[in-house]
């Protein structure tokens, strides 16, 4: 990396190719002498068609930032807009309304409802909004996912893998401006893991999706477009086309007690 371009903010990208950012993103917990200062200042832009992940230590601050950037949590300071939205400051119903129109989410424990089958886990979101389906759209999403024998099945009745991918034809069924998934394979044997983000890579590559992912797993983290690293609640260092190789290295550093900065493999 150049000097110049390591003088610049991690995460940031051209105007117009951001699906998400924030500027001077503060999040504390508590108050006074016992406040844990989970996100200091940190500013990040998330871009538009490309699969990121999000990697630190235990404690770093990356499911907060997820969940900031995604309305989940309030933020202490600072500002974050999905595309040219500011979010923080919305009122509740305003932020409800927002992450269910813009964005799909999926998580490590599936929170699929147990008693509807595939299909109607899948287009539950839309249901509740009162919106139909694009059915070209989500024909597209089952058969990219390989669930069109599964959709009248329960939960109980599918795998782990498979239920995971139910929970990503979810988060992809209204065709959201930005997915966020926290650890969408912790829950997932190592094959159901990477066919999960086989099709996460999919999603981004032939249906233009933008993707956030949560992992501690440089594995995973191998299969996005650009790793961004968190320590003690700021960002302090990015890897563009990482390796499981070269994401396993970096991390070396914080757990060797030092900060990456900007060494590329």
């Amino acid at each position: 990396m150049s000097t110049a371009a390591a003088e610049q903010p991690h995460g940031l990208v051209e105007a117009g190719d951001v699906a998400a950012r924030a500027r001077g993103l503060t999040k504390a917990y508590g108050s006074g002498e016992t406040a844990v200062l989970a996100l200091d200042s940190v500013d990040v832009d998330i871009a538009r068609g490309r699969f990121t992940a999000v990697m630190g230590p235990s404690g770093s601050g990356k499911s907060t930032l997820m969940h900031c950037l995604a309305g989940l949590d309030s933020v202490s300071a600072g500002q974050v807009w999905l595309g040219d939205t500011e979010i923080t400051g919305l009122r509740d119903k305003e932020l409800t309304r927002l992450r269910r129109d813009r964005i799909g989410f999926m998580f490590q424990s599936f929170n699929l409802i147990p008693t509807l089958n595939a299909a109607e886990n899948i287009t539950l979101p839309m249901d509740i909004a009162g919106r139909t389906p694009d059915a070209e759209w989500l024909k597209q999403v089952i058969d990219t996912l390989g669930l069109g024998d599964r959709l009248k099945h329960r939960p109980a009745q599918l795998s782990g893998g498979q239920q995971q991918r139910v929970a990503c034809a979810r988060a992809l069924a209204s065709r959201p401006e930005l997915i966020f998934a926290d650890e969408p394979t912790g829950n997932l044997d190592s094959r159901a893991g990477l066919e999960v983000l086989g099709f996460l890579r999919e999603a981004v590559d032939d249906l233009g999706q933008t993707v956030v992912m949560v992992t501690h797993d440089p594995g995973a983290a191998g299969h996005s477009d650009l790793v961004l690293f968190l320590g003690d609640g700021r960002l302090v260092d990015e890897m563009p086309q990482p390796t499981a190789e070269a994401v396993l290295e970096r991390m070396r550093l914080f757990t060797g007690g030092n900060t990456p900065h900007n060494s590329q493999p």
